[in-house]
């Protein structure tokens, strides 16, 4: 029997029973973005507790980024003869973000909060941001996260988790500013049952089932840097090329891709500064002043993408700046797939001399 928690009992795991009461509690605190299906996909639109409509408890991760959110596509960052503040910042919450989404924050956190190169605009909203994360529970067919080193759920990086089971919610806490959260709005949540802990775990284990099942004829035979720094002559780059029509939705999509670029603006009485995101899939992105370009060929770009993404980012912080979260596949027009180049270059790695393969 479920009973209610007592006050100044150490909350950790505790449950609700309907996901709304947990959305207009937060709803109160700050502004909250909730996921929307629209078509095949989620997007993230702002929650409105005054209009009932059915909420979209979204099994797989939302196709809109989480970067968006703390890194928005075009922002000013200066003006001249004046300086400057980055906007204050009030607290927001988005619910529904995977494992995936995490992880890149993490990634993001890492680039932008870098103690010699903290990006001021970045730093304010990361701070305000409550996160409330969610369980997949039906990955599709572009979800490959086991491929990269993660996991259909979370266990930490998040404020809040929520997982859906047959009787109700279970929420988790992950933060201080969690468990404030729920500390103050005990009277909304109950004890989890064991038999429900059970039954998340049991689904959490399927949907991982399903993803290595998924993605099994992708593993491939070697660490992904390594695969990468023994393919630099690979003809599969320009190969792979033809598929690509350099749309950038690839890097767009992505939630690391973090490239930017600055440019200036003259209005009536002053300059303005504008960041806006950039795509190394660009053409003219390795331009230089007198017109060189050392990647004019799209085949040289996507091994380029690739490298930062799996060996460049790894040699300076450690963890590749991939999260499987499949998002570049869904949105590539001609079907190119990222699992399907590196299983290329592995199975190609697996002939050479071995003479020729760097340690």
């Amino acid at each position: 029997m479920k009973h209610q928690i007592n006050q100044g009992q150490r909350v950790e795991i505790v449950s609700i029973s309907k996901l709304n009461i947990l959305l207009d509690a937060v709803a109160e605190q700050m502004e909250l973005y909730t996921p929307k299906k629209i078509g095949d996909h989620y997007t993230f639109a702002k929650y409105d507790s005054s209009i009932e409509t059915p909420l979209d408890f979204n099994n797989i991760r939302a196709y809109t980024p989480i970067k968006e959110f703390l890194f928005p596509l075009r922002e000013l960052v200066a003006i001249f003869p004046e300086s400057v503040e980055p906007d204050e910042v009030k607290p927001f919450a988005v619910f529904g973000l995977k494992n995936c989404d995490l992880r890149s924050i993490e990634i993001l956190d890492k680039v932008f909060l870098e103690e010699e190169f903290q990006d001021p605009f970045y730093q304010r909203r990361r701070e305000k941001l409550f996160i409330i994360s969610t369980d997949c529970f039906d990955p599709t067919e572009s979800c490959c996260c086991t491929l990269f080193g993660g996991q259909p759920f979370t266990q930490s990086g998040f404020d809040l988790n929520v997982s859906k089971t047959s009787d109700g919610f279970i929420t988790e806490v992950g933060s201080n500013k969690g468990r404030d959260f729920v500390e103050k709005h005990l009277r909304l949540f109950t004890d989890t049952p064991e038999a429900l802990l059970i039954e998340r775990d049991k689904t959490r284990a399927k949907t991982q089932k399903q993803l290595e099942q998924n993605n099994s004829e992708y593993e491939l035979d070697a660490p992904v840097n390594k695969i990468l720094e023994n393919s630099t002559d690979s003809e599969v780059f320009d190969i792979e090329s033809q598929k690509c029509v350099e749309c950038q939705a690839c890097t767009r999509i992505c939630p690391t891709c973090h490239c930017f670029y600055l440019y200036d603006t003259r209005q009536k009485d002053y300059f303005a500064k504008m960041n806006m995101w950039d795509s190394c899939m660009r053409m003219a992105y390795a331009a230089v002043a007198g017109g060189a370009n050392p990647r004019k060929v799209l085949g040289d770009r996507i091994k380029h993408r690739l490298m930062h993404k799996f060996s460049f980012f790894f040699d300076r912080y450690g963890i590749e700046m991939c999260v499987g979260c499949g998002r570049c596949i869904d949105a590539d027009s001609h079907g190119m797939d990222i699992r399907v180049v590196l299983k290329k270059l592995s199975e190609e790695l697996r002939t050479k001399p071995k003479a020729e393969i760097a340690k």
